[in-house]
């Protein structure tokens, strides 16, 4: 981003849809200073304050990837899902991308056993260990297994609490926010103007439920990451 202009920057997301808010009725009070103007109904959001804002939240990306933490990126909405779990797959990083369990961070330990029940099964069906069962007992297990996969699929290589949370849609994922910021653990976000930016480490006021304007931002946030892991000794990347 640093060698591109900032009218050139801005006209970049403005083409990704990155200024459009939501309707004026549902401004939060505490959204203000980044919104700018209207579009008939709906609210608009000063793009400049976006590039401040990203750029501070890129450069603590960098920071927490230069010293080997992890980043779990959360992103449910039909516009994110995909977007976030192909990044943080590309890097080994943990995500979320259906609903929020409750209790990820603020009850880990007990996540933790869940993944390592499901890695346990997961072993034991390959070595075929499972042969001793009956068909019944084996559809038993089949069915747990299946579970367990569907709930974990992102965070299976979650094996301490992350540095980091990175979220799309702040507003929408209240819970996951909820149990960051009791355990510290620094939230980037981006949010719109319906949301509290307040409550947030590194908010990104953008537009948060289009694809077009997700996908800016996270390929963004993609160059961040490549660029923190110069100063790792040995970066995973999945090419």
């Amino acid at each position: 981003m640093n060698n591109i202009s900032e009218e050139d920057i801005i006209k970049e997301m403005m083409k990704a849809g990155l200024h459009f808010g939501h309707k004026q009725t549902f401004n939060h009070p505490k959204a203000s200073y980044f919104i700018v103007k209207s579009y008939d109904v709906i609210s608009g959001i000063d793009l400049k304050e976006t590039l401040r804002a990203l750029q501070t939240a890129l450069d603590f990306i960098k920071e927490i990837v230069g010293k080997e933490g992890k980043i779990l990126f959360v992103g449910t909405t039909a516009g994110a899902k995909q977007l976030i779990k192909e990044l943080a797959q590309k890097y080994n990083y943990p995500y979320v991308n259906e609903r929020w369990l409750g209790g990820t961070l603020t009850n880990f330990k007990t996540l933790a056993q869940r993944i390592k029940d499901l890695k346990n099964l997961e072993e034991q069906q390959k070595s075929g260990a499972w042969e001793k069962y009956t068909k019944k007992e084996k559809l038993q297990l089949e069915k747990e297994l299946s579970q367990l996969q569907k709930k974990f699929a992102g965070i299976r290589t979650l094996e301490k609490l992350p540095q980091a949370i990175f979220i799309v849609d702040t507003g929408l994922n209240k819970i996951a926010v909820r149990e960051a910021k009791l355990l510290n653990i620094p939230i980037i976000g981006i949010l719109d103007t319906d949301d509290d930016p307040t409550i947030i480490n590194y908010p990104i006021p953008a537009n948060d439920s289009a694809k077009s304007s997700i996908k800016y931002i996270l390929e963004k946030v993609d160059e961040a990451i490549n660029e923190g892991m110069k100063n790792m000794a040995s970066p995973e990347i999945n090419k």
